[in-house]
């Protein structure tokens, strides 16, 4: 029995510090992402480069989100992982220049700015001093975020500014139970590869940041 107890403990500790290097690194590699991609973004607001449209835009994200994922377990994954959010950052400036050329266009990128970085900060905190699993919470999201980009689209090609709203506000409560899930999941075992958590929770942020662009700009009665 004592055995048996001491293989337990052994293992619970192992575990522990296995999430524990995956948390850390995830933030580390987060942190670095977030830097590259707001480089991007000041670059293609600085060139005033145009925004590649829809197709090009899901093309190249879906694309460079495959090969991250494919090479996730080598080394090739991290150039993969700033390729993915520096694509990201450079599709993020046309939209920024956009709000920035409104009245109150400044005010609105910065508590959109302000709100995405108060809400990750928050719940990413919330999740680690409480330690309580979200992974219930998996299917619920997948479904949600599933419709919700669906949504989304069709709000784009049909041009329904009601439905484009409703999607916005639907991805700031999606993207919200996406950082607390996978934080959840990294602290809990759940997620083992720090560059797929990475990735999850920079498309969190993304998406929670223009999501709150489009709602604040609606808002401040500049679109």
């Amino acid at each position: 029995m004592n055995n048996i107890e001491s293989l337990n403990s052994e293992f619970s500790q192992t575990s522990a510090l296995s999430s524990h290097k995956v948390l850390r690194n995830t933030y580390t590699l987060l942190s670095m992402t977030l830097l590259f991609s707001a480089l991007m973004a000041g670059i293609s607001m600085a060139l005033n480069l145009p925004h590649p449209g829809i197709i090009l835009t899901l093309v190249g994200y879906f694309g460079l989100l495959f090969l991250t994922s494919k090479y996730r377990n080598q080394s090739l994954g991290i150039v993969f992982v700033f390729a993915l959010t520096g694509f990201m950052g450079y599709t993020l400036g046309p939209i920024i220049n956009n709000y920035l050329s409104l009245g109150n266009g400044a005010q609105i990128v910065m508590l959109a700015m302000g709100g995405t970085g108060i809400i990750f900060l928050g719940l990413s905190g919330y999740a680690l001093t409480t330690q309580k699993d979200f992974s219930f919470m998996g299917g619920f999201l997948m479904v949600g975020i599933l419709l919700a980009f669906i949504a989304g689209l069709a709000a784009i090609f049909f041009e329904i500014p009601s439905l484009s709203l409703a999607v916005s506000a639907m991805f700031v409560l999606l993207m919200s139970g996406l950082i607390l899930y996978e934080t959840s999941n990294i602290i809990h075992g759940g997620e083992t590869n720090y560059i797929m958590a990475t990735v999850t929770l920079f498309v969190s942020i993304f998406n929670l940041f223009t999501s709150l662009l489009h709602l604040l700009g609606f808002m401040g009665g500049e679109e």
